[in-house]
Protein backbone atom coordinates (compact mmCIF):
# COMPACT_ATOMS: atom_id res chain seq x y z
CA UNK A 1 0.00 0.00 0.00
CA UNK A 2 1.58 3.68 -0.96
CA UNK A 3 2.19 5.48 2.30
CA UNK A 4 0.12 9.03 3.08
CA UNK A 5 4.06 10.05 2.53
CA UNK A 6 4.41 9.15 -0.98
CA UNK A 7 1.69 10.25 -2.02
CA UNK A 8 1.45 13.64 -0.91
CA UNK A 9 -0.78 15.84 0.37
CA UNK A 10 -3.42 14.34 -2.66
CA UNK A 11 -3.80 11.22 -0.35
CA UNK A 12 -4.05 13.45 2.67
CA UNK A 13 -7.42 14.73 4.27
CA UNK A 14 -8.20 18.12 5.33
CA UNK A 15 -8.23 17.12 9.29
CA UNK A 16 -4.54 15.50 8.56
CA UNK A 17 -3.44 18.51 7.05
CA UNK A 18 -4.78 20.13 9.82
CA UNK A 19 -2.67 18.29 12.53
CA UNK A 20 0.41 19.62 10.88
CA UNK A 21 1.71 22.44 13.10
CA UNK A 22 5.03 22.91 10.75
CA UNK A 23 4.57 25.89 8.45
CA UNK A 24 7.84 24.78 6.70
CA UNK A 25 6.32 21.30 6.09
CA UNK A 26 3.20 23.20 4.65
CA UNK A 27 5.51 25.23 2.00
CA UNK A 28 7.06 22.43 0.69
CA UNK A 29 4.32 20.74 0.00
CA UNK A 30 2.52 23.15 -1.58
CA UNK A 31 5.63 23.72 -3.62
CA UNK A 32 5.59 20.50 -4.77
CA UNK A 33 1.98 20.20 -5.40
CA UNK A 34 0.73 20.32 -8.57
CA UNK A 35 -3.24 19.57 -8.65
CA UNK A 36 -5.43 22.96 -8.06
CA UNK A 37 -7.71 21.16 -5.88
CA UNK A 38 -4.81 19.85 -3.58
CA UNK A 39 -3.14 23.22 -3.38
CA UNK A 40 -6.66 24.58 -2.53
CA UNK A 41 -6.26 22.21 0.49
CA UNK A 42 -2.98 22.82 1.53
CA UNK A 43 -3.17 26.76 1.49
CA UNK A 44 -6.24 26.49 3.75
CA UNK A 45 -4.33 24.28 6.38
CA UNK A 46 -1.63 27.07 5.43
CA UNK A 47 -3.90 30.02 6.21
CA UNK A 48 -5.39 28.12 9.21
CA UNK A 49 -1.76 27.72 11.08
CA UNK A 50 -0.75 30.77 10.61
CA UNK A 51 -4.00 32.17 12.29
CA UNK A 52 -3.27 29.82 15.34
CA UNK A 53 0.05 30.87 15.71
CA UNK A 54 -0.62 35.27 14.99
CA UNK A 55 -3.89 34.58 18.08
CA UNK A 56 -1.07 32.65 20.30
CA UNK A 57 1.42 35.61 19.38
CA UNK A 58 -1.81 37.62 20.84
CA UNK A 59 -2.33 35.75 23.50
CA UNK A 60 1.12 36.06 24.89
CA UNK A 61 1.23 39.75 23.68
CA UNK A 62 -1.43 40.38 25.92
CA UNK A 63 -0.06 38.60 28.96
CA UNK A 64 3.05 40.74 28.45
CA UNK A 65 0.68 43.78 28.68
CA UNK A 66 -0.93 42.80 31.48
CA UNK A 67 2.57 41.72 33.31
CA UNK A 68 4.07 45.62 32.44
CA UNK A 69 0.68 47.03 33.68
CA UNK A 70 0.86 45.29 37.08
CA UNK A 71 5.09 46.25 37.17
CA UNK A 72 4.47 50.02 36.46
CA UNK A 73 1.43 49.88 39.26
CA UNK A 74 3.88 48.01 41.70
CA UNK A 75 6.69 50.34 41.18
CA UNK A 76 5.47 53.29 39.78
CA UNK A 77 7.81 56.67 38.80
CA UNK A 78 10.29 56.17 36.57
CA UNK A 79 8.83 53.17 35.07
CA UNK A 80 5.46 54.79 35.15
CA UNK A 81 6.90 57.83 33.36
CA UNK A 82 9.05 55.49 30.47
CA UNK A 83 5.31 54.07 30.01
CA UNK A 84 3.69 57.60 29.39
CA UNK A 85 6.66 57.87 26.89
CA UNK A 86 5.56 55.08 24.97
CA UNK A 87 1.95 56.15 24.54
CA UNK A 88 3.32 58.85 22.90
CA UNK A 89 5.63 57.49 20.91
CA UNK A 90 2.51 55.35 19.32
CA UNK A 91 -0.07 58.51 19.07
CA UNK A 92 -1.93 57.08 22.15
CA UNK A 93 -4.00 59.73 24.44
CA UNK A 94 -3.13 59.90 27.45
CA UNK A 95 -5.09 60.50 30.03
CA UNK A 96 -2.94 61.25 32.87
CA UNK A 97 0.51 62.46 32.19
CA UNK A 98 1.53 63.90 35.45
CA UNK A 99 1.48 60.82 37.51
CA UNK A 100 2.16 58.28 34.56
CA UNK A 101 -0.76 55.82 35.07
CA UNK A 102 -1.40 53.73 32.26
CA UNK A 103 -5.45 53.64 31.31
CA UNK A 104 -7.00 50.28 29.87
CA UNK A 105 -8.26 52.57 26.82
CA UNK A 106 -4.84 52.99 26.00
CA UNK A 107 -3.33 49.37 25.48
CA UNK A 108 -2.72 48.57 21.93
CA UNK A 109 -0.87 45.90 20.58
CA UNK A 110 1.60 48.44 19.95
CA UNK A 111 1.92 49.92 23.54
CA UNK A 112 4.40 46.99 25.42
CA UNK A 113 7.70 48.96 25.18
CA UNK A 114 8.24 49.88 28.36
CA UNK A 115 11.22 47.94 29.45
CA UNK A 116 13.24 48.87 25.92
CA UNK A 117 11.82 52.51 26.59
CA UNK A 118 13.51 53.07 30.05
CA UNK A 119 16.27 51.58 29.07
CA UNK A 120 17.10 53.53 26.00
CA UNK A 121 15.85 56.89 27.97
CA UNK A 122 18.14 55.74 30.56
CA UNK A 123 21.18 55.48 27.93
CA UNK A 124 20.04 58.74 26.68
CA UNK A 125 19.82 60.41 30.13
CA UNK A 126 23.41 59.54 31.01
CA UNK A 127 24.91 60.57 27.37
CA UNK A 128 23.08 64.29 27.64
CA UNK A 129 22.09 64.59 31.31
CA UNK A 130 20.54 67.70 30.62
CA UNK A 131 18.28 66.48 28.04
CA UNK A 132 14.63 65.02 29.56
CA UNK A 133 13.65 62.02 27.55
CA UNK A 134 10.94 62.03 24.95
CA UNK A 135 9.12 60.31 22.83
CA UNK A 136 10.83 61.84 19.80
CA UNK A 137 14.59 61.77 21.49
CA UNK A 138 14.11 58.02 22.25
CA UNK A 139 12.61 57.16 18.88
CA UNK A 140 15.71 58.88 16.95
CA UNK A 141 17.98 57.24 19.76
CA UNK A 142 16.86 53.66 18.51
CA UNK A 143 17.00 54.94 14.75
CA UNK A 144 20.33 55.88 15.01
CA UNK A 145 21.80 53.03 17.38
CA UNK A 146 20.04 50.73 14.27
CA UNK A 147 21.95 52.55 11.45
CA UNK A 148 25.10 52.60 13.95
CA UNK A 149 24.91 48.36 14.10
CA UNK A 150 24.34 47.89 10.47
CA UNK A 151 26.49 50.42 8.85
CA UNK A 152 28.79 48.04 7.79
CA UNK A 153 26.43 45.83 6.03
CA UNK A 154 26.16 46.23 2.24
CA UNK A 155 22.65 47.31 1.13
CA UNK A 156 21.66 48.69 4.37
CA UNK A 157 20.82 52.17 4.39
CA UNK A 158 18.63 52.72 7.49
CA UNK A 159 16.45 55.95 7.24
CA UNK A 160 13.28 55.55 9.13
CA UNK A 161 11.28 52.70 10.80
CA UNK A 162 9.19 51.87 7.25
CA UNK A 163 10.47 51.24 4.38
CA UNK A 164 14.48 50.87 5.16
CA UNK A 165 13.05 47.94 6.40
CA UNK A 166 10.29 46.79 3.32
CA UNK A 167 13.09 43.97 2.28
CA UNK A 168 13.87 42.26 5.64
CA UNK A 169 17.83 42.67 4.91
CA UNK A 170 17.82 45.58 8.03
CA UNK A 171 16.48 43.14 9.88
CA UNK A 172 19.15 40.10 8.79
CA UNK A 173 21.76 42.87 9.09
CA UNK A 174 21.03 43.92 12.87
CA UNK A 175 20.58 40.55 14.01
CA UNK A 176 23.52 38.83 12.26
CA UNK A 177 25.66 42.10 13.87
CA UNK A 178 24.87 40.27 17.58
CA UNK A 179 24.71 36.56 16.15
CA UNK A 180 27.43 36.23 13.12
CA UNK A 181 27.42 32.65 13.29
CA UNK A 182 24.03 32.19 13.14
CA UNK A 183 23.65 32.59 9.21
CA UNK A 184 25.72 33.87 5.76
CA UNK A 185 24.37 37.63 5.44
CA UNK A 186 26.68 37.91 2.78
CA UNK A 187 24.16 35.30 0.42
CA UNK A 188 21.05 36.61 1.46
CA UNK A 189 18.77 37.94 -1.57
CA UNK A 190 17.16 41.14 -1.39
CA UNK A 191 14.58 40.14 -3.64
CA UNK A 192 13.18 37.47 -1.10
CA UNK A 193 11.72 39.39 1.12
CA UNK A 194 9.65 36.66 2.78
CA UNK A 195 12.51 34.45 3.92
CA UNK A 196 14.88 37.66 5.11
CA UNK A 197 11.99 38.26 7.38
CA UNK A 198 11.52 34.60 8.83
CA UNK A 199 15.09 34.24 8.92
CA UNK A 200 15.17 37.43 11.08
CA UNK A 201 12.82 36.72 13.29
CA UNK A 202 13.52 32.83 14.08
CA UNK A 203 17.38 33.71 14.85
CA UNK A 204 16.09 36.31 16.82
CA UNK A 205 13.68 34.19 18.56
CA UNK A 206 15.97 31.59 19.39
CA UNK A 207 19.50 33.70 20.07
CA UNK A 208 17.76 36.59 21.82
CA UNK A 209 14.79 35.30 22.87
CA UNK A 210 12.73 38.18 21.34
CA UNK A 211 9.26 37.49 20.70
CA UNK A 212 8.34 37.40 16.61
CA UNK A 213 5.72 40.20 17.29
CA UNK A 214 5.97 40.80 13.43
CA UNK A 215 4.44 38.15 11.02
CA UNK A 216 6.42 37.89 7.35
CA UNK A 217 3.24 36.93 5.47
CA UNK A 218 1.93 39.93 7.19
CA UNK A 219 4.92 41.84 5.69
CA UNK A 220 5.40 40.96 2.48
CA UNK A 221 2.09 41.63 1.62
CA UNK A 222 2.36 45.81 2.42
CA UNK A 223 3.95 48.27 0.66
CA UNK A 224 6.15 49.63 3.51
CA UNK A 225 5.88 47.79 6.65
CA UNK A 226 3.80 50.10 9.84
CA UNK A 227 6.52 51.93 11.63
CA UNK A 228 4.54 51.32 14.77
CA UNK A 229 4.91 47.99 14.06
CA UNK A 230 8.79 47.74 13.76
CA UNK A 231 9.60 50.40 16.41
CA UNK A 232 8.24 48.34 18.80
CA UNK A 233 9.69 45.13 17.28
CA UNK A 234 13.07 46.69 17.42
CA UNK A 235 12.40 48.10 20.95
CA UNK A 236 11.60 44.13 21.68
CA UNK A 237 15.32 43.22 20.12
CA UNK A 238 16.98 46.04 21.69
CA UNK A 239 15.51 44.82 25.68
CA UNK A 240 16.46 41.21 24.84
CA UNK A 241 20.04 42.24 23.81
CA UNK A 242 20.09 44.41 26.89
CA UNK A 243 18.95 41.33 28.89
CA UNK A 244 21.26 38.93 27.93
CA UNK A 245 23.92 41.59 28.18
CA UNK A 246 24.54 42.08 24.57
CA UNK A 247 24.02 45.79 24.87
CA UNK A 248 25.35 47.81 27.98
CA UNK A 249 23.55 50.45 29.39
CA UNK A 250 24.79 52.62 31.98
CA UNK A 251 22.17 53.07 34.76
CA UNK A 252 21.05 56.59 36.04
CA UNK A 253 21.98 57.87 39.93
Amino acid sequence: MESKTDGGAASLTSEELAAIQDEEVLNKMLDDATDFEERRTIRVALRDLLKKKRDKREQDRGARQQDLRQQVLSKGGTTGAAVSVGRASMNQPSTNRTTGQTSPSASTPFNRSAGSQASLAAASAQECPAAVPNAKNVKQMLLDWCRAKTEPYEGVDIRNFSSSWKDGIAFCALVHRFFPDAFEYSILNPNSHRENFQLAFSTAERMAGCPPLLDADDLVRMKEPDWKCVYTYIQEFYRCLVEKGLVKTKKRL
